[in-house]
Order: C-alpha cells, then structure tokens, then sequence
C-alpha cells in the first residue's frame, strides 16, 4: 500500500459535520460507484453536474495498477461538466456509509471531497463527490495514446486490469444512456491495440474494423437533449 498522502480522518470528519446527521445522505457517483456501491441506498436517480468533468487521468498503484506499474481510474476534474448518478442513503445509515467509503475511496487521503450541486430530473439535491486535483501527485497530466495502449495492456492490480475497469465503466455508462466519447475512444484505443498484437505476423491483412461505443448506430427510440458529461477539452 503506497503511503497516504493526507491523513483521510479529518477530512472523514469535515464531511459528516458538514452532513449533520439529521436529512438523508447524497452520494455522486461518476464511475466504479455507479457500477458497484457497495452500500444500501433507499433512491437512484441520473444527475448531472456543471463546473467539473470526468476523466481518466488519475494513478492506481493498488487497485488498478502496481508500483512498478501503475494503472488508472477516475478522478472528477475542474470544468465542463459530468453525468453520473446520485445515491440516496437513509440518514440512519449515513454515517456508517461515510465510514465504508472513507474505506474504499480514501485509505491514502487522494481525493478532495465535496458537496456539489447535483441536477436531477426531480429537482437539484446537495450531493457528496469525490473530486481530484491537479495539484495531486496522483493527477497524470496529459497522456499520449501510446501511454494509455501501455497501461491498458500492462496495468493490473488487487481489482483487476485498468482495461477491464474502463470498460466496465462504459458500459454501465451506456446502460443508463450516459455517452462518454473521451472515454469510449480510449477504449478503442485498448482494443486496437489487442487486435494488433494478437494477429499473425505475416497475416498481412488490415485489422478490423473497431467498433466505438456510442457511434452513430446506437439507436434511441426518444431523442431528447441531454446536458454534455464533459468540457469541450475532455470530450467527457
């Protein structure tokens, strides 16, 4: 386990003072969370975020990756803005849920928590998030295509491979009808890659056409505008 960079019980305890205890307790999920919470909620319901964006830019040297060779996963990024999922916990369940989740998101102290504003179709709510700066040592900076085809074939940790978390993640994207085209392009990118080092040689032949989540095939019976889940930079 890599050493923590912030000592994540303070920031445990600013967080459930600024809850209170007493109304029911939000939660903004933006990746793994909205695929595997790990906790009992009463309400789930799509939502939307201004003024932050997803991103795959932050280092995982337990979870996703190792020391030697670090793999990847989401951190929530300044600017633009997000889709995801907000998570209603009964307030009698709250504080535990904090607790579990300090657990799993924050055993090194790697993110900033914040309670944001969360759009929903039945009305805004106050939701926490766990959001990442680019101040962190842990932020990746730009990567090059090549880098990201690098991680994805070699980056596995406790939780298995960085590949299979990102498109574990798109796919749950798309099954709530979320279109990430930053992230399904990497993904392509992952995939490009796995055709070309599994043909032949001397195969000799094109590889095959990639086919990218979220292309124009994709059909939806009732088009409807959506806000963007990521700023024009991100494509997110």
């Amino acid at each position: 386990m890599p050493r923590p960079l912030r000592d994540p019980q303070p920031m445990l305890a600013q967080a459930i003072a600024d809850w209170g205890g007493r109304d029911d307790l939000w939660l903004f999920g933006y990746g793994s969370l909205i695929w595997r919470p790990e906790f009992d909620f009463a309400e789930r319901r799509p939502a939307w975020v201004h003024g932050w964006h997803r991103a795959l830019k932050m280092w995982s040297r337990v979870n996703r990756g190792s020391v030697q060779t670090p793999g990847l996963v989401f951190g929530l990024l300044s600017g633009g803005s997000c889709r995801g999922m907000v998570f209603r916990v009964p307030a009698h369940q709250g504080l535990e849920t904090l607790r579990r989740l300090w657990l799993r998101e924050m055993p090194t102290g790697v993110y900033d928590p914040k309670w944001l504003r969360c759009n929903t179709p039945e009305g805004p709510v106050r939701a926490l998030a766990f959001t990442l700066s680019r101040r962190s040592p842990n932020f990746t900076g730009e990567l090059s295509d090549e880098r990201y085809r690098h991680i994805f074939t070699h980056a596995v940790g406790r939780y298995g491979s960085s590949l299979d978390y990102a498109r574990q993640t798109l796919l749950e994207l798309r099954r709530h009808s979320i279109h990430d085209a930053a992230l399904a392009r990497l993904v392509a990118l992952a995939q490009e890659a796995q055709a070309q080092s599994e043909a032949p040689a001397d195969c000799g032949t094109p590889p095959a056409t990639v086919y990218v989540p979220g292309s124009a095939d994709t059909k939806n019976d009732n088009p409807s505008p959506q806000p963007s889940s990521g700023s024009s930079k991100e494509n997110t």
